[in-house]
């Protein structure tokens, strides 16, 4: 039998973290995932909020055995996106689902957790990293060259050729925590960056959700997923990002095609920086697109993407969780 892909989610639920996340445990579900722990961070919301987030939908899908890690907390100037999640990071939705299951002022700490579980599975864990990367900074801070004993490290986060989402030149993830990001990039030369460039046209529409409950409209995992897809999608601020396509971006989504589907995706090695001081630029990621010789790289980073056959397989798999 094929070796299940060990993982850690690092996460800030988050709309388009749910979707993930729900990618994920389908996935699990069929037997190609081994879901190690699921590692929350603070950005979309609050850390406490997005641990119940997380515990909620793993308690409500029937993950709960799940080990939830609890964000570490560092200083930011930049505001959370609870004024596109929602307060509870899932617009509202969590006052109807079961209760929060994992207990948080017992919980471990992520950075703990992704030092210990690195440490018992040397180079066989994958770690998506689609929030702030505070946890894997904090990792790596206490137990130096930690982050070189996971098999993989995948990222969403940053923006090269197109706009940012924060700022006009700065992505949400990296902008929260510049040092971190900069010090994740400068920890091994082979992290996978999915950025805005090709996240941007990851539009999950209403008619997708649509198609994932008709399959099963029993399973209330379905209608969950069509309530968070109607509610992100009638934001006004989504509704803009999407260039008036009624839909949301899922844009840690492709983090899991990436490792799953990898034909969707086209890759460029590049050296990633990161601004971590300027006063316009701040969190701004740059690339050396110039035909030159590189003195050096540090990540692969996704340039080019198939959208349609992505979302296609979100969708199928999507199936597979509420089947």
């Amino acid at each position: 039998m094929q070796n299940k892909t060990k993982i850690i989610l690092d996460t800030d639920p988050g709309g388009d973290d749910i979707f993930a996340l729900l990618w994920l445990l389908s996935l699990v579900k069929q037997g190609f995932v081994e879901l190690i722990a699921v590692t929350t961070a603070e950005g979309n919301v609050n850390a406490k909020t997005t641990f119940a987030c997380a515990s909620q939908v793993l308690n409500f899908t029937g993950f709960a055995q799940i080990e939830l890690g609890k964000g570490v907390v560092e200083p930011t100037d930049i505001e959370d996106a609870a004024y596109i999640h929602g307060a509870d990071g899932m617009g509202g939705l969590s006052e109807s689902l079961p209760d929060v299951k994992h207990d948080y002022r017992n919980a471990r700490y992520s950075d703990d957790i992704i030092i210990d579980k690195l440490n018992a599975y040397p180079g066989e864990i994958t770690l998506l990293a689609v929030a702030p990367l505070t946890n894997l900074a904090a990792a790596e801070i206490k137990s130096p060259g930690i982050l070189k004993k996971a098999k993989e490290i995948i990222v969403m986060g940053g923006a090269f050729a197109v706009p940012g989402n924060v700022t006009s030149l700065a992505e949400f993830n990296i902008a929260f925590n510049v040092d971190a990001a900069q010090l994740v990039f400068n920890s091994r030369n082979d992290t996978v960056v999915l950025s805005l460039d090709v996240t941007n046209e990851l539009i999950f529409t209403k008619e997708m959700a649509e198609e994932v409950y008709l399959s099963n409209s029993q399973n209330p995992v379905a209608k969950f997923i069509v309530q968070l897809c109607e509610f992100l999608t009638y934001t006004s601020l989504t509704y803009r990002q999407t260039e008036g396509i009624k839909g949301f971006l899922v844009h840690d989504a492709a983090t899991v095609a990436y490792l799953f589907y990898p034909e969707t995706l086209l890759l460029q090695r590049a050296q990633v920086d990161i601004e971590t001081a300027g006063k316009f630029t701040k969190g701004q990621t740059i690339i050396d697109n110039r035909h030159v010789a590189k003195a050096s790289v540090n990540a692969w980073v996704a340039l080019q993407v198939d959208a349609v056959n992505l979302l296609a397989s979100l969708v199928e798999d999507l199936k597979v969780l509420i089947s």
